[in-house]
């Protein structure tokens, strides 16, 4: 911004606050992408985004191209070598994925590292935070899957962030049952609603086009 010193203009350059985003999968990059958006139109802040976990292993799909036709720029892209073939290898993916978190996240300096959900592939990132000091904030905590080790990653991630922005009032409160500062607990509401209202809707014309029925 401008600033006139004794009839002269200079200029001070304002100190944008780094947000690092990660997406691992296609399905939370659509509940990201609106965030990511408002971010990169907020002068305050700068946007940094990490993709990993499906959108780079083989066998995937490899949605990096989804993520770019979006217009999204990505500061890093960090293969945890995924295979989904057992137990042993997801959890030689997240050794692998921590390496590169953490070279990543030390070179980017982050002030905050968004995540999202309960993806195994994101015990690397938050590890990677947590250790490096970069506070940790997590979306869609507090929420419940019996039977499912997506349950436990939750809430481990949950223990290693700093700000949670869970999507309901009972997620809430079940995240500050698990002994987080109420004062760091937002109930955000779910992102994917954004994107929805943001939608612009088929004509019940198009619809049937595009569906080849009436």
């Amino acid at each position: 911004m401008p600033l006139v010193l004794g009839g002269a203009k200079t200029s001070i350059r304002v100190k944008r606050r780094k947000i690092c985003v990660v997406t691992t999968s296609r399905a939370e990059f659509g509940l990201l992408h609106g965030l990511m958006k408002c971010i990169r139109a907020d002068r305050a802040l700068r946007l940094q985004v990490i993709a990993s976990g499906t959108h780079v292993a083989q066998g995937f799909g490899q949605t990096l191209g989804e993520i770019e036709a979006e217009g999204v720029k990505l500061d890093r892209k960090i293969d945890m070598r995924l295979t989904g073939e057992s137990g042993v290898a997801n959890a030689k993916s997240v050794g692998v994925g921590l390496n590169g978190f953490a070279d990543a996240l030390e070179e980017l300096k982050p002030e905050i590292v968004v995540l999202l959900g309960d993806r195994f592939e994101l015990f690397a990132p938050a590890i990677a935070a947590l250790m490096l000091r970069i506070p940790v904030a997590h979306i869609h905590g507090g929420e419940r899957s019996e039977g499912a080790i997506d349950e436990s990653v939750r809430h481990a991630i949950t223990k290693m962030s700093s700000l949670h922005f869970p999507a309901a009032e009972p997620y809430r409160q079940r995240v500050i049952q698990m002994g987080e500062s109420p004062e760091r607990v937002f109930n955000f509401g779910a992102p994917g609603l954004d994107q929805i209202y943001g939608t612009e809707l088929m004509t019940r014309r198009q619809l049937e086009q595009d569906l080849g029925l009436s």
